[in-house]
């Protein structure tokens, strides 16, 4: 052990005896100082802080018991190691008042070299043991202070509380003061249901050498939930002599434990109803389908009918996907409000004429109570479009054919505007108008069965509302009494605005266009309908097809399929835009992918439109126009 660091004060006034000392300990390797007296001895010692003071107890100033005595009640020198010696007083009297004067150990001269040197060397190692201990309750000290957790600890016997950590009084409740009188008290913070198989647990806990726990603490309006584990503490010979105990705030896992299980449960409700919705329009499309390949061309009114009946399943599907995506972005917080000034009639007309088919085919009444002077909103026009358009459809669901429904419009106060939409339907029990707004709830069935949703329109219309500042309640005296949902959103002030002069769209130019898509049969009737508009068109179904034709062509316009095979449709519009032959040809993206980042991406690829499928037959129209 290198002892070169240590410092040694001997303290002697007889010159042999301290020179002797100094040479055993230097020849162990220690720096030694000295001193004749116990007033210089003194003086070092406080101001050389030495590890250890060598000290004699037959001073020619001061008593070595004295000067023992004055360094251990020095807070500066307390720490100081003293060993005291003696040649004269080396009774069993002697050594209990040396001890007893503060002194860490006493020698009797005539003392040994290798006795003086095993005697320092174990007062070091002592030394060193407590302040690796003072240490260690001292790490122990910050950790329990600092952290969320309880810390305790308890004696073996009775469960004598030794200590518990100042978190107890947060997450209990209760004060650490009264704890520390009644170790028990913490019991009291216990919810009272879980009380007496906590305390079971608790008291069997030496007997069976487990305990691990959850349970609550505080009352039904404010409870926490803690994970209470117990070990015991074993000495060298694995005996216990302590048992040691943590207690964790685990509310947030059984939070969100309870939210997986109820996730769980919509999940499944979910996909049934799903597969259910998705069936219902796609039966109608086949059935349809087989029609039109069965009959002769000639009964063309039975044709448009089956043709109408496409075109509204197919406008099903659609919604119930556009449902889907609106509520994915939103609870990943990625869907973003186009606000600007728009005039109520621009809302409410597109929202009626989403479901104005719906209503026909039930012979629904719809009355609407419209402010006579213009009321303008702020806020995203498709979204508030959107917002009605689902409150209408759902009332639509849930009245029965022949039913009315009404859309009334006031304006409460001069920066509100209230929207009703009522209906004379099935109503809503009690129960469901608590979680009418919950993700993929759905109430009753009307009598014909009519129940095309998903259960996720109202959750997006109330996530819609929320988003422009709005509220939005419903009402229903229950089964058989209808209901009525009310909007509410801040009122724009009214705005003077000049209407634009109607300017007439440029006329369609046929093009010579082609079509890539993997979908074999989506392009080959795209490809027909375009011929059929008078452009001529050429297809192809994977990039590399599409880049030879390309270039053997030279299309004034390229509609892409994003999802393509091997090289995608990214890529293919940036290897297009490289060639000069193509720096200033129109590429349309064509895709399902309508996401805001997937139209971000497909702009930096180089495309100048991108529609999302199934794209409307006009929209296409208008990119090939502009």
């Amino acid at each position: 052990m290198d002892n070169s660091s240590i410092l040694i004060l001997n303290v002697d006034d007889n010159d042999g005896a301290r020179y002797v000392k100094s040479r055993i300990l230097q020849s162990a390797g220690f720096q030694v100082i000295e001193a004749a007296n116990g007033t210089d001895g003194l003086d070092l010692a406080r101001k050389r802080s030495p590890a250890l003071v060598l000290l004699d107890v037959k001073l020619p100033d001061i008593s070595g018991i004295e000067v023992c005595r004055r360094i251990k009640s020095d807070v500066s020198t307390a720490a100081v190691l003293v060993l005291q010696t003696s040649a004269a007083l080396i009774g069993r009297d002697d050594k209990i008042r040396g001890l007893d004067g503060g002194a860490d150990n006493y020698l009797a001269a005539p003392i040994e070299a290798d006795e003086l040197i095993a005697n320092v060397n174990a007062l070091l190692r002592l030394q060193r043991t407590q302040a690796e201990l003072r240490n260690s309750e001292e790490r122990f000290r910050q950790l329990t202070e600092n952290i969320g957790d309880v810390f305790w600890m308890f004696g073996i016997g009775e469960r004598q509380l030794l200590y518990a950590s100042p978190a107890y009084e947060q997450l209990f409740g209760r004060p650490l003061a009264q704890l520390q009188q009644s170790p028990d008290d913490w019991l009291l913070a216990v919810h009272a249901d879980d009380r007496a198989l906590v305390l079971a647990d608790w008291s069997e806990f030496l007997n069976n050498g487990h305990y691990d726990q959850e349970f609550r603490l505080g009352q039904d309006d404010a409870v926490r939930w803690v994970r209470d584990r117990a070990f015991l503490v074993r000495d060298d010979q694995q005996q216990p002599y302590r048992i040691a105990r943590i207690t964790s705030d685990i509310s947030e896992r059984k939070t969100m434990e309870g939210l997986l299980r109820t996730a769980d449960e919509h999940k499944n409700d979910f996909l049934a109803t799903l597969a259910h919705e998705l069936r219902n329009p796609l039966s109608p499309i086949r059935s349809a389908v087989t029609l039109m390949n069965t009959i002769p061309p000639t009964q063309t009114e039975v044709h448009q009918r089956a043709r109408d009946v496409i075109l509204r399943q197919v406008g099903h599907l659609t919604h119930l996907v556009d449902d889907l995506l609106d509520v994915a972005r939103i609870s990943q917080g990625k869907l973003t409000l186009r606000r600007q000034d728009i005039e109520l009639h621009a809302v409410v007309e597109p929202a009626v004429e989403t479901v104005k088919a719906l209503m026909e085919a039930r012979h629904h009444t719809l009355v609407l109570d419209l402010p006579p002077a213009p009321v303008w909103l702020h806020g995203d026009p498709v979204r508030l479009s959107q917002i009605i358009g689902n409150l209408l459809h759902n009332a639509a669901k849930f009245t029965d054919p022949g039913g009315r429904i009404g859309v009334t419009v006031t304006v409460p106060q001069a920066d509100r505007i209230r929207i009703a939409v009522s209906d004379d339907g099935i109503g809503i029990t009690s129960y469901n108008l608590a979680r009418i707004f919950d993700m993929f709830a759905q109430g009753a069935s009307t009598r014909d069965r009519v129940h095309d949703g998903l259960g996720i329109g109202l959750s997006l219309v109330s996530r819609l509302v929320e988003m422009h500042g709005g509220t939005v309640e419903v009402t229903s005296e229950g089964i058989g009494k209808g209901s009525t949902f009310v909007v509410e959103f801040p009122l724009q002030q009214p705005v003077t605005i000049t209407p634009a002069a109607l300017v007439e769209p440029p006329p369609l130019v046929h093009q010579r266009l082609l079509l890539v898509d993997d979908n074999v049969d989506s392009v080959s009737v795209m490809a027909e309908l375009l011929s059929l508009m008078g452009h001529e068109v050429v297809t192809a179904n994977n990039a590399e097809d599409a880049l030879q034709l390309a270039r053997l062509q030279l299309p004034a316009t390229i509609v892409l399929d994003l999802g393509l095979p091997g090289t995608d449709g990214y890529a293919l519009a940036r290897m297009l835009r490289a060639e000069p032959a193509f720096a200033h040809t129109r590429l349309i993206a064509h895709t399902g992918y309508g996401s805001d980042q997937d139209r971000e991406r497909s702009r930096e690829a180089g495309f100048d439109f991108h529609l999302v499928k199934p794209a409307k037959f006009d929209d296409l129209e208008r990119a090939l126009r502009l």
